[in-house]
């Protein structure tokens, strides 16, 4: 006999809370694969993934983050989630910068790829927040990931909890992430470029060989930059 509906729903729900509760990056990254295996979700898809997601995980508990999440994206400047269509970006560095870097071009409809080369965030240095940063953080669901953000008079946090923090909205957004893998050097566009525009491609360690993107962003400390 197959399952009834609240029994899927109640599934759902409680996978979407192991996720939301993993304490660790390579538990979340485990965390979100299970999820997706057991809803039949492709995280590859990122155009769609949110939608599905969305519509996957309906339970009352996660419709307050739901409800912030659709109203930041449905500000005029990333029109629908469009205004980068088709623009692949590929950031290197999982830091707090490469993560939060990494959502705000998702929102705007591009493809994009995290690399980093840990699978561990230790760092629990303690960061002051500036009150725009608290806005912004909390407009994309900080107090469903981390419960005691910024309660009451607090306007800090650990470098930890906010990479976990950033790195579940990422991948709710699409953002596809693979850790254990490093930057080796970037390869120039051929002289004879076929596609319309310029393509650089990544030479990575690991199980990612090549990305060709039209968009780099490296948040290596004081060696980040942008290369369009």
């Amino acid at each position: 006999m197959g399952e009834t509906e609240d029994e899927r729903t109640a599934q759902a729900s409680q996978l979407f809370e192991n996720f939301v509760q993993a304490s660790t990056c390579k538990g979340t990254l485990q965390a979100f694969s299970i999820l997706c295996r057991q809803l039949e979700l492709d995280p590859l898809d990122h155009s769609n993934f949110f939608s599905s997601l969305k519509a996957a995980v309906s339970s009352w508990k996660v419709k307050a983050l739901w409800t912030k999440l659709d109203k930041r994206a449905q500000q005029k400047v990333y029109n629908q989630n469009k205004a980068c269509q088709g623009t692949r970006c590929l950031i290197i560095g999982g830091g707090p910068c490469g993560l939060r870097t990494a959502i705000e071009l998702a929102l705007l409809g591009c493809k994009v790829v995290v690399i980093e080369k840990r699978d561990t965030f230790s760092r629990n240095n303690v960061l002051h927040l500036w009150p725009y940063t608290i806005h912004d953080l909390r407009a994309l669901g900080a107090k469903k990931f981390y419960g005691k953000f910024c309660a009451g008079a607090i306007d800090h946090i650990s470098i930890r909890q906010l990479q976990l923090m950033l790195l579940k909205v990422s991948l709710i957004l699409g953002v596809e992430i693979h850790v254990n893998v490093e930057f080796v050097k970037l390869l120039e566009p051929p002289e004879q470029q076929t596609e319309d525009g310029e393509s650089y491609a990544l030479n990575v360690t690991f199980s990612v060989q090549f990305y060709e993107m039209t968009l780099f962003c490296l948040f290596l400390g004081e060696e980040s930059t942008f290369i369009p």
